[in-house]
């Protein structure tokens, strides 16, 4: 990740404090939150905590001073200050000045060690980070206001600096702020008509508590909103409650499926970012298509096909429906929300999305360019077949024996067709003379008679 000049040495800064240190904040610190960011953030932290006792309040302090302090370059001082900003440990304004930037950094507590394991994120992470074993012993252990102007809150949040799966180098595909938001919040409306399909009471599922573990299980392991309703029926109970530790194996094993891997770790998303953005570059339009369909939202296709009007509910509603009962992936269910209005005149049918929808389910396909690829060899066969078809209802030719007089009979009729016309009025004199000649040759023989 390249911070250089993110923030400068002689950039200043002053310290908040939010609220006091619950006791045995130091071992929550080092037990609970140093396996998850590391000992760099948990000096950080513990500096400018103690270090708010010394600043002045018309000076502030330069981050030259934290340097000497923590005897590290500027670079790993700033990844350390936005894995506390993820964690929930610190919050960061900042106030532009015409000499240089001041940052206002707000303390935030921690939680207290027996508070820590009520947080069903941070659990879960920290079971991941020091494993079983480790994580039986620290939870059986542990489970017995500002003056100033306080600026822009520039406050990075969980999502922005982690992520829990190390992508392989081949199936990376740039990714986009608006996607990562995407994925961040779970359109509960959604869910909720879902629970009300299937006759489950949707209050006793969707509580306050119950919505904040699901919308941090989706962040957590990385779920598109279809499986996190996937692992809600899962974890229903006979009393048509939710199961929260079903619910958690349930998350857990779709992340394994979805990323073949079991281990769950926090990353520097900017990292994996800057990789995807550096590795990956489009060149053809083709693959820039690809591309914008593998990172696009569906609500967001279907709003710029329609020339930035608004989704209505009933398309997105189709949409919901097909993603869930089928369980296409986002960039699967793109590419064939382009194949379906290409091949009926912008119009989004539900039957023939749910008909490709079931082939391509059965197909597996996970990308944007899987599917780019399945549609136009289904395609290119479906033309195949229909060619064939229609070859097949062309009049074969005739074998049958022809008599001859059919034949000298149709020569005959060509020829006389290709002589010239008699002219009309003089066949008429013909006929008229050859009449005048009849009738006075038979006069003639009456009166010899």
């Amino acid at each position: 990740m390249n911070v250089i000049g993110k923030i400068l040495p002689i950039d200043g800064y002053y310290i908040l404090q939010k609220g006091n240190m619950p006791e045995g904040y130091a071992k929550s610190l080092t037990h609970l939150y140093q396996p998850l960011i590391g000992i760099n953030a948990v000096s950080l932290y513990q500096t400018l905590l103690h270090e708010k006792e010394l600043q002045q309040e018309a000076t502030p302090q330069t981050h030259h001073t934290l340097m000497n302090y923590l005897n590290l370059p500027l670079d790993d001082i700033y990844r350390a200050r936005v894995k506390l900003e993820g964690i929930g440990l610190l919050k960061t304004y900042e106030n532009k000045t015409e000499k240089n930037d001041v940052y206002m950094y707000e303390l935030i507590s921690p939680f207290a060690p027996n508070e820590f394991f009520k947080d069903a994120m941070l659990t879960q992470l920290l079971y991941h980070h020091v494993g079983q074993a480790k994580f039986e012993v620290l939870k059986n252990y542990y489970v017995q206001n500002p003056s100033s102007q306080k600026g822009i809150n520039i406050t990075s949040s969980f999502s922005d600096v982690f992520q829990t799966f190390q992508p392989h180098l081949e199936d990376v595909e740039p990714i986009e702020s608006d996607t990562i938001d995407e994925t961040v919040t779970i359109d509960f409306s959604w869910m909720q008509q879902m629970l009300k399909q299937r006759m489950i009471p949707e209050k006793k599922i969707l509580t306050l508590e119950n919505k904040r573990i699901l919308s941090q299980m989706m962040v957590l392991y990385d779920l598109a909103a279809y499986e996190v309703e996937k692992a809600v029926l899962w974890a229903l109970t006979a009393e048509n409650t939710l199961d929260i530790d079903e619910f958690k194996d349930a998350c857990h094993d779709l992340f394994k499926t979805k990323y073949n891997q079991s281990v769950v770790k926090l990353t520097d998303r900017q990292q994996n970012t800057v990789k995807r953005q550096t590795d990956y570059k489009p060149t053809s339009k083709e693959e820039q298509l690809i591309n914008e369909l593998q990172t696009i939202s569906p609500k967001q296709l279907l709003e710029d096909l329609s020339s930035g009007n608004r989704a209505s509910e009933q398309d997105l509603r189709v949409i919901r429906e097909v993603m869930t009962n089928q369980g296409l992936p986002s960039p699967v269910m793109n590419v064939l929300i382009h194949y379906v209005l290409l091949q009926s005149n912008m119009k989004l049918s539900k039957a023939y999305l749910e008909k490709i929808a079931s082939h391509w389910s059965r197909a597996n396909l996970k990308t944007a360019k899987e599917a780019m690829a399945f549609a136009k060899t289904e395609k290119n066969r479906y033309k195949k077949t229909t060619t064939n078809k229609q070859n097949n209802y062309k009049k074969p030719a005739s074998h049958e024996v022809v008599p001859e007089w059919f034949t000298e009979r149709k020569k005959k009729q060509q020829d006389a067709s290709k002589q010239p016309s008699v002219d009309a009025d003089k066949e008429k004199e013909e006929v008229a003379a050859l009449l005048r000649e009849f009738t006075s040759s038979n006069k003639n023989n009456h009166l010899q008679g």
